[in-house]
């Protein structure tokens, strides 16, 4: 199943969202984000079978950054599944419109204006994470359009040398096939968490430092990925590659993170 084309400018600008900043930074999720879980879990925790690994790696308390690869806009549901904690995350500015902006603002969704960097909206995630709060932040912004990760942005490092909180990062194997649930149906989704990551608290730090950071996490994002594709591959997608030549994931990627750009876009 082809994906949509990504529209990336939002005309309103930065002003019209001033107001979901605002509510994201002054109040925790409300009741909706417990709706929205409940529903969620039941749907796509079943249809998907999402099963965990290391959960417990996730810390119980104070302020924490998520990082996983990004397959399918269901990724958000995944990862918080399993964890007690109430996960907050960016959503691309087009989404906030009535009526689902009041959806996604009490559920503690704040928007990030796409094709550029969005000061307001790290300004947003910092403000959660340092009142003990949990942010996912994707490690290559927008979804990869193929089987398997892309390269990573910036966002990432940027947020965890601004805050000096831990960094968990994790791979989401099964999501990239959902593209596909008409001809293979629903696959079988499995989140992996790895062992926070802890970085030394830059007040200012240089591109140089943000790439690097966002190099390190990413390694680790995709070491795990490749780890469960060598084990949990479809046969169907093993079939597929064979007939085609085109070679595993690991072999092709050999997990090589290219320099990250300018553009931190997540959805």
């Amino acid at each position: 199943m082809a994906m949509k084309k990504q529209v990336y400018i939002d005309p309103r600008g930065t002003q019209a969202m001033a107001k979901y900043h605002r509510r994201v930074r002054e109040n925790k999720p409300s009741v909706m984000y417990d709706a929205v879980r409940f529903t969620t879990t039941g749907i796509y925790g079943a249809l998907d079978r999402v099963t965990s690994i290391d959960p417990q790696n996730v810390p119980a308390s104070g302020g924490v950054i998520l990082v996983p690869n990004h397959f399918s806009f269901i990724d958000h549901f995944y990862c918080g599944i399993c964890l007690r904690r109430k996960i907050q995350f960016m959503g691309k500015s087009q989404l906030f419109k009535p009526p689902m902006d009041f959806v996604f603002s009490h559920g503690g969704v704040f928007p990030v204006m796409r094709g550029k960097g969005d000061d307001e909206a790290f300004a947003s995630a910092r403000a959660i994470v340092q009142r003990g709060g949990v942010v996912q932040l994707y490690a290559e912004g927008g979804r990869s359009r193929n089987y398997y990760p892309k390269t990573a942005k910036r966002g990432p490092g940027i947020l965890a040398l601004t805050t000096g909180v831990p960094v968990v990062p994790i791979a989401i194997y099964g999501s990239q096939f959902l593209r596909d649930y008409k001809r293979h149906g629903f696959p079988k989704v499995t989140v992996q968490y790895g062992r926070p990551l802890i970085f030394d608290k830059i007040e200012e730090p240089t591109r140089e430092q943000q790439i690097e950071a966002a190099r390190t996490i990413f390694s680790r994002v995709t070491e795990m990925f490749y780890e469960l594709d060598a084990k949990l591959e479809p046969a169907w997608r093993r079939r597929e590659r064979e007939r085609t030549g085109e070679l595993p994931g690991n072999v092709a990627a050999r997990a090589v993170v290219e320099s990250p750009d300018d553009e931190d876009d997540q959805s």
